[in-house]
């Protein structure tokens, strides 16, 4: 038995593991697009690494398109079986990677306007709409905690992650030539005093590990200081220097936490009465799916909806529909703040609000959560004074800010919290993956230190062998 890994191989996103069993069957652990990487991005998204129609089952861990976004391409270039996961995640995904397809569509249209004039090489989308329907006819639901067969002498159990609605480790069970290997795959950890979601829970004993590394150096602020610092950057853009508050954020997990702590703010009276825009359809739809699942929500927020039965609204919110409402956005002079998609800046309607909005010093730009450095929000964060937008250099005259107590990625404490319920001397092999190679590094050194003792950093496409 072997894996290969195709994607979050020291750079956190594309999320591609193969696992190739003696008998050539072939299991895929999430298929993730590459995102924010610069020039590289498109090359490495039409390169899968792998032939597709070989896979003989696909596993997702979470909705998130850094993990599920290239499933409509592996369809439309052969892959005709099984996409297990949790429900919430279906429902996720189904809306997640429709949004993708419709993107693609709209940032080709807009880009291959400009390559026509300058006589360059139209792009193509990645996939169509109609491949994302042919996808979701595929995907079979796994409640957490209860083991499937998903192929002959292979087990899944998928249990929560804490990181999104529906996110799950995958625990396999594989019998090979009379010999049983246990394998657990992190996906993405959440955090274990999360604003909305439920801890991760425990897992069984695996012989081999793979584990998210985003944040394997760093230790985030507290949570609970949120909404103070939150409404920090409000008065501070909104009120003091009148301009706009522009936060990309991803439709999934992070726009909920922030309309989650804007309520509470609202709910003390303390919020200032600014008009508050959600500029993603997709963000709508993913609250309402959010709110269909409540029994993954902690104790705490079950009990504030005792007394506000929706704790993602308030006075003052505004969900944007269609692109004129969006376009108008430009043109008010009012104060305000917009949220909108992606959260690394690097795609969606966001991209336009940076554009019309980075070249004055009244209005902000906050970043909320993990940025691939060579992403759009990646180069604001680092600082940097000229970006290219569109294909266009702007000059960064706007204020540039963010908060590092909002992430879904569960830190160090937390990522070693996850796997403490493994006995190490049980754990053959310890993969890092979902993490810049600097981070990986340092986290490696910590985890030999927990007494991990054979921790493996794979490079793109590395192929290792599970014994």
């Amino acid at each position: 038995m072997k894996i290969a890994f195709h994607g979050a191989a020291r750079t956190v996103t594309g999320s591609k593991h193969l696992i190739t069993l003696q008998n050539k069957q072939k299991i895929l652990l999430d298929c993730g697009m590459f995102q924010g990487l610069g020039k590289e991005t498109d090359a490495m998204n039409r390169d899968l690494g792998f032939d597709p129609t070989q896979v003989d089952v696909l596993i997702l861990s979470h909705a998130h398109i850094d993990h599920s976004g290239l499933i409509p391409k592996l369809v439309s270039e052969g892959f005709a079986g099984k996409i297990f996961c949790t429900p919430a995640t279906k429902d996720l995904a189904a809306i997640l990677l429709e949004d993708s397809a419709e993107i693609q569509r709209a940032d080709t249209k807009f880009i291959n306007k400009r390559r026509v004039k300058q006589g360059l090489p139209l792009y193509e989308p990645l996939y169509s709409i109609d491949d994302v329907a042919v996808s979701m006819g595929l995907f079979v639901t796994v409640e957490y905690g209860k083991w499937q067969t998903v192929l002959p002498g292979v087990e899944l159990m998928f249990t929560d992650a804490g990181h999104i609605i529906g996110s799950a480790a995958v625990n396999l069970q594989i019998t090979d030539n009379n010999n049983t290997t246990r394998i657990c795959f992190s996906g993405d950890v959440g955090r274990y005093r999360d604003v909305i979601l439920r801890s991760p829970s425990l897992f069984p004993q695996a012989d081999y590990l793979l584990l998210e590394s985003t944040y394997g150096n760093k230790l985030h602020d507290e949570v609970y200081s949120t909404p103070d610092n939150l409404l920090k950057w409000v008065q501070h853009t909104c009120v003091v220097k009148k301009g706009k508050l522009i936060i990309p954020a991803f439709s999934v997990g992070r726009t909920q936490e922030i309309l989650y702590d804007l309520n509470q703010l609202s709910l003390e009276k303390r919020l200032p009465k600014i008009p508050v825009y959600v500029d993603s359809p997709l963000s709508r739809e993913a609250t309402e799916v959010i709110k269909s699942y409540p029994q993954y929500f902690n104790k705490r927020i079950q009990k504030v909806m005792e007394m506000d039965d929706d704790p993602f609204d308030f006075e003052g919110l505004n969900y944007i529909k269609t692109v004129d409402e969006s376009k108008n956005l430009n043109y008010l002079e009012q104060p305000c703040v917009i949220i909108s998609a992606s959260g690394m800046a690097d795609a969606g309607r966001v991209k336009h609000h940076i554009m019309n909005n980075i070249g004055a010093t009244q209005n902000t730009i906050l970043m909320v959560g993990y940025c691939e450095p060579r992403s759009l929000g990646g180069r604001l964060m680092n600082g940097d004074k000229i970006v290219r937008i569109f294909g266009e250099e702007f000059e960064v005259i706007a204020e540039i800010g963010s908060l590092r107590s909002m992430s879904a990625h569960g830190d160090y404490d937390d990522l070693c919290q996850f796997i403490s319920c493994q006995n190490v001397q049980e754990i053959k092999s310890l993969f890092l993956v979902h993490g810049e190679y600097d981070v990986q590094q340092d986290f490696a050194i910590r985890l030999n230190r927990k007494g991990f003792k054979d921790v493996e950093i794979p490079e793109m496409h590395a192929e290792k062998i599970l014994s």
